[in-house]
């Protein structure tokens, strides 16, 4: 959807962007060249990427403030741009505005991924954890020795009824573990039970070891809550080895989050892995996605400050489950196809294009990525009954959508490779693919202005 009658905002006014267009054409070669000089870039209310060499100078920075001010007072998050500035000086810009369907690209001036089912989330944030029927707790919990010493180190606190812990196990629709009840029977870590007491939160965290939650806020690690973003997420994949104590997961129901050291979450694991133990503690780190790290085989282990960790990568970022084919990674499609691929990514090759033959048929893969040219047969998708994400270059997706063959069990979708294409009709394939899906369309604004010719 292109619009060329900009409403009435200063960022949709040329010459709020004149400055950094200016700017922009400190190297135009090709202009001087009688040719057309192109150029892109993203400028949004909390940074900007743009092609300019170095430190960006204050001249610089009062150009693309200019812009960001006017993005807040209008409401927008972000804008992409990209102009085409010929030799006489006209100039074709055209903007590409915030999209409910679009997750945008970070940093680049790449119109991003298409979500075309409304909130999707790749294969490894859904995964469920394996069932665990025969684990048991460690031999170190010890619940009369755990109880002994928070009782201790914590006298006169007001413990929970067996009635409040009843009613956090039907809110969690789990049976919490028997020192995870221990504990709070000691304090329920109410604030409101604390009162005037400001150094009893402090005295529970030292007792404990780290940050305790009340009762009330125990929740289970929310797997939709860690993703970060298709772009991200859709090449990577987990797995649980068998000699693993944490299942590989982004989440789980069981995973009762019940402290944190200030940033990461700390949470008893009623799923655990293999070699791992019914109500073990593990530790979230909230600069992940994926996994948890074993912090110590049981809670008395915590309390009694005996940890055992266990510092494992639970992606399952190489071969069979992902692959890469093409240059400076595997040379043929037969070299990736197994049934446990999940991932297979192809680049520019020595050869001829390849064919995805290899790989139909394969129960398990839900992504595909392809730089343009790189397939001999774009209609060879069609086959691929399985994807959830697809990225592939424009002409490629014109050869689908004219065919009618793009797959419909894809989630989100991104179109790759496009330099030196037309922006117009990289937003007009990506509003075909929405318009598949009913989502919102992307609204592309059109100015038209004069820099004037070369000097």
């Amino acid at each position: 959807m292109i619009d060329r009658r900009p409403p009435l905002s200063s960022a949709h006014d040329f010459a709020t962007w004149e400055p950094v267009l200016r700017l922009l054409l400190a190297d135009d070669k090709e202009r001087r060249a009688a040719r057309s000089f192109h150029v892109a870039g993203r400028i949004g209310r909390h940074g900007w990427s743009l092609p300019l060499p170095g430190r960006m100078s204050s001249e610089e920075r009062v150009a693309v403030e200019r812009i960001r001010r006017a993005l807040a007072r209008g409401g927008v998050e972000e804008v992409a741009f990209t102009a085409e500035i010929r030799p006489t000086g006209k100039t074709t810009l055209g903007l590409v505005w915030p999209c409910a369907a679009v997750e945008a690209a970070i940093g680049y001036p790449d119109l991003g991924v298409l979500v075309l089912v409304d909130g999707s989330l790749p294969e490894p944030w859904r995964r469920l954890p394996a069932p665990a029927p025969g684990s048991v707790p460690a031999p170190s919990a010890d619940l009369e020795l755990l109880e002994r010493t928070l009782r201790e180190r914590l006298p006169d606190m007001i413990g929970a009824t067996e009635d409040e812990i009843a009613a956090a196990e039907a809110r969690l629709g789990v049976t919490l573990p028997d020192e995870l009840k221990v504990l709070y029977r000691v304090t329920r870590a109410r604030w409101e039970d604390w009162g005037d007491d400001y150094g009893a939160p402090n005295r529970v965290a030292k007792a404990v070891g780290y940050e305790l939650c009340a009762l009330d806020d125990l929740h289970s690690v929310d797997a939709a809550a860690r993703h970060s973003r298709w772009a991200h997420s859709a090449t990577k994949a987990v797995s649980t080895p068998s000699d693993a104590a944490v299942q590989g997961l982004a989440g789980s129901p069981g995973w009762i989050a019940f402290g944190s050291n200030g940033g990461d979450e700390l949470a008893v694991d009623l799923t655990p892995g293999p070699r791992g133990h019914l109500g073990q503690v593990i530790l979230v780190d909230h600069e992940k996605s994926i996994g948890a790290e074993l912090v110590a085989d049981s809670l008395t282990d915590l309390v009694l400050d005996r940890a055992r960790k266990e510092r494992r990568v639970p992606r399952a970022d190489q071969l069979p489950v992902v692959a890469g084919v093409g240059s400076g990674r595997l040379q043929t499609i037969d070299a990736a196809a197994h049934p446990a691929l999940e991932v297979l990514s192809i680049d520019v090759g020595d050869g001829a294009p390849f064919s995805l033959a290899p790989v139909i048929g394969l129960p398990r893969l839900r992504t595909l990525t392809a730089s343009p040219g790189t397939l001999a047969d774009p209609l060879e998708i069609a086959r691929l009954t399985g994807l959830e994400f697809l990225e592939l270059g424009p002409q490629e997706w014109r050869v689908l959508l004219d065919a009618g063959a793009v797959p419909r069990t894809l989630s989100a979708a991104a179109i790759g490779g496009r330099r030196g294409q037309d922006p117009v009709d990289i937003v007009a394939i990506a509003n075909e693919l929405l318009a598949l899906w009913g989502r919102p369309q992307i609204v592309r604004t059109v100015l038209e202005g004069d820099l004037g010719p070369v000097a």
